[in-house]
């Protein structure tokens, strides 16, 4: 039995503003809840916006369009299946102020050394404020697209890739753990904790919670751990972290296990109150050091060091857990 083929979207007719793409918002096919939407406005009062005064002024400034770039107005006819582009309103952002230095560049890939901070993709209140957005915008690459994501609070490599079409191909060696990761934090130093050793256990991560959590079954994450040496004065070390998958907050659910949460992580083992907008004083002490991987296009093997250290600004261990 054959399957029939989607039929891909057409092109957006808005180009890109920041960096960023325009929303694609497809209109539901035909039912009983259409029947309620004679026009495009109506829809857009119903699902989109928090009132019908937002979708008229937007309308009224000609920010939603149809394909072939003609501005939906408040008689456009409710179509199934219609095509409508627009550029989502955004509120200021705080600027991230540390520099975005591209490691490797060539036809089919950038790497580069993320700051603490700087969230990877657009997401949430972070949309020009991410590397993905200041890349497109100076490296003049609007097709780039991000292979895979570290979190926001995370320091060190990302692999983006420049053509569309390869994208796949470089997701794919992450799906497949074909790539090879390193790690390092900075936490507490335990000598009672016998290293290395390996970490297995089951994590979820409920939506709208801030906190993944261990919980009973089979195990879904693993993580090798290695004591690297003392960071300095006090009671902070160094360690590799060998993720061999990549569970959300793994890193940081698997040091706070072992009693030595990552020092800087605003989580665990006890999330703390947000810091003020701008605040870019204590970092989370968590960098993405290592990335290699052969190159699926190019059969090139790549191995990629951050040049960032967790040590360079003031580093205080938190205080480690109580002994259950």
């Amino acid at each position: 039995m054959s399957r029939r083929r989607r039929t891909p979207p057409p092109p957006a007719p808005l180009p890109q503003r920041d960096g960023i793409d325009p929303v694609r918002l497809r209109l539901p096919a035909a039912g009983p809840a259409t029947a309620s939407w004679p026009t495009v406005r109506d829809h857009l009062v119903d699902r989109l916006a928090p009132s019908a005064d937002t979708v008229d002024a937007l309308l009224g400034a000609g920010v939603f369009v149809t394909a072939d770039g003609t501005p939906v107005t408040p008689r456009t006819p409710y179509v199934p299946g219609l095509y409508v582009w627009f550029h989502r309103p955004r509120a200021p952002e705080t600027p991230v102020p540390f520099p975005l230095p591209v490691v490797y560049r060539d036809e089919h890939i950038v790497v580069v050394d993320k700051p603490h901070f700087l969230a990877t993709t657009p997401r949430g209140g972070h949309i020009t404020e991410t590397a993905l957005a200041r890349l497109r915008r100076d490296l003049d690459l609007p097709a780039l697209g991000a292979a895979h994501r570290l979190d926001r609070l995370t320091a060190g490599l990302v692999l983006f890739t420049v053509r569309p079409a390869e994208r796949g191909a470089y997701q794919t060696l992450f799906r497949d753990k074909q790539i090879h990761k390193e790690y390092e934090g900075l936490a507490p130093y335990r000598d009672d904790l016998e290293l290395p050793r390996t970490v297995r256990s089951r994590i979820e991560k409920e939506r709208g919670v801030l906190t993944a959590r261990e919980v009973p079954g089979e195990p879904n994450a693993e993580t090798r751990v290695e004591l690297i040496a003392p960071a300095g004065p006090g009671p902070v070390a160094r360690y590799r972290l060998l993720p061999r998958t990549g569970r959300t907050h793994q890193l940081r659910v698997h040091m706070n296990s072992l009693g030595v949460p990552l020092v800087g992580d605003p989580l665990y083992p006890v999330v703390r109150d947000p810091v003020a907008d701008g605040d870019f004083r204590e970092p989370l002490r968590l960098l993405a050091r290592v990335l290699g991987f052969t190159d699926p296009v190019t059969g090139l093997r790549h191995r990629f060091v951050s040049a960032r250290r967790l040590d360079e600004a003031p580093a205080r261990a938190p205080e480690p857990p109580p002994a259950r």
